[in-house]
C-alpha cells in the first residue's frame, strides 16, 4: 500500500530534487508538493491527509513553526507525523524541531538517508495505530 508523504519547502528546487529521489528509491511512496505553509493547510483542508509531513521552517509568510502549530490545533490532523527538514542548525531549532517533530533533518542530506528516516517514523505510526 502506497504511503502518501507531503513535502511542504518554499524553493521548488528542494522539492522537487526530494520528489525525483524519493520515487527513485521507493515506487511505495506517493509524493504530493506544496511551496508554502498555506498551500499544506488547504491541502489538509481539502481532505487530502498524508501518512507524513516533511516540513521546512523557513518559508515566508506562514514559517514552518506556525503551519505546525496549525496541523496540531485541528483534531483531524494533529496525529499526522511531522519530519521538519531545514537549513536551520542553530541549537534553538535543532532541540525544538527535535522535540515537537517526530524527526529534524538538516539540510543538505543525503537521499537515502532522508528515506531511511521517513520509514522510521511512518513504521513508529503503524505500531501506535
Amino acid at each position: 500500500m502506497k504511503k502518501t508523504v507531503l513535502i511542504v519547502d518554499d524553493e521548488s528546487d528542494i522539492i522537487l530534487s526530494v520528489q525525483q529521489g524519493l520515487e527513485s528509491l521507493n515506487a511505495d511512496y506517493e509524493i504530493v508538493c506544496a511551496e508554502s505553509g498555506k498551500e499544506c493547510i488547504k491541502l489538509l483542508k481539502n481532505n487530502q491527509i498524508p501518512d507524513a509531513i516533511l516540513l521546512d521552517i523557513m518559508m515566508p509568510e506562514m514559517s514552518g513553526w506556525e503551519t505546525y502549530n496549525r496541523i496540531k490545533e485541528n483534531q483531524s490532523w494533529k496525529d499526522i507525523p511531522v519530519v521538519f527538514f531545514t537549513a536551520r542548525t542553530d541549537r534553538i531549532a535543532v532541540n525544538v524541531g527535535g522535540f515537537l517533530g517526530e524527526d529534524y533533518i538538516e539540510k543538505p542530506f543525503e537521499i537515502k538517508d532522508l528515506k531511511k528516516r521517513i520509514d522510521i517514523v511512518l513504521n513508529n505510526k503503524k505500531a501506535i495505530i
